[in-house]
């Protein structure tokens, strides 16, 4: 079946979450890959909670508060250090595929949006900074539902705006959680291995898995 519509998660899939900690790297004490893991791990940690303790914030916040868990973490204390990398997350660079796949895309006239859990702000920052604002139909975030992925009403935002199935779209993360969530909810799925990490959630299967978005 073909897709009526190209859905993509957009931190780890268009957008180097590892790029604002790189940037400051000689900043950093030699610690910055694990410190820019821990943010990461931290960030999606604080979001998952809150959704299952029936709590919501702005995910701006949680990226604030991952950021001091993981300077902490290695030893860090530089304020400006953390100004400057709370900074540099807002203009994220993108993969460089990612221009070139999505006006690939464009030209078969499906519908291209973002569905993220970053805060509308965040991600239109992002976009802008990516110049790939003129490519996209729509920025969905899940500020919309108050709630994070992979709960089943994040993706339903899509469904709902667009009045299709789920089946009919086809949902792009280099996360696999977000991969098996969109699985569940009945997106067709395509993972993004970047990293070559191993396969969970082998209940729940993407339909594809390519080792960049250029797969598309």
């Amino acid at each position: 079946m073909a897709s009526s519509a190209y859905i993509f998660d957009a931190y780890g899939t268009l957008f180097d979450i590892h790029a604002a900690a790189r940037k400051h790297q000689d900043r950093c004490g030699g610690h910055y890959r694990l410190m820019s893991n821990i943010w990461r791990a931290k960030q999606l940690e604080y979001s998952w909670v809150l959704t299952l303790a029936g709590a919501h914030e702005d995910f701006w916040t949680l990226t604030e508060r991952a950021l001091d868990f993981a300077m902490h973490s290695v030893g860090l204390v530089d304020k400006k250090l953390r100004a400057d990398l709370l900074a540099a997350y807002w203009t994220l660079d993108c993969y460089h595929e990612v221009p070139g796949v999505l006006a690939s895309l464009k030209k078969r006239g499906v519908k291209l949006a973002i569905l993220s859990n970053g805060s509308r702000a965040m991600l239109e920052a992002a976009v802008k900074n990516a110049k790939i604002a003129d490519l996209l139909d729509d920025i969905f975030s899940v500020e919309d539902v108050r709630l994070f992925k992979p709960a089943r009403q994040t993706y339903e935002i899509v469904t709902r705006a667009y009045g299709v199935e789920p089946r009919t779209i086809s949902f792009q993360s280099s996360n696999r959680w977000d991969i098996a969530g969109a699985t569940s909810f009945g997106f067709r799925t395509v993972w993004i291995n970047r990293y070559k990490t191993p396969n969970e959630y082998e209940d729940m299967e993407p339909s594809l898995v390519l080792p960049t978005l250029e797969g598309l």
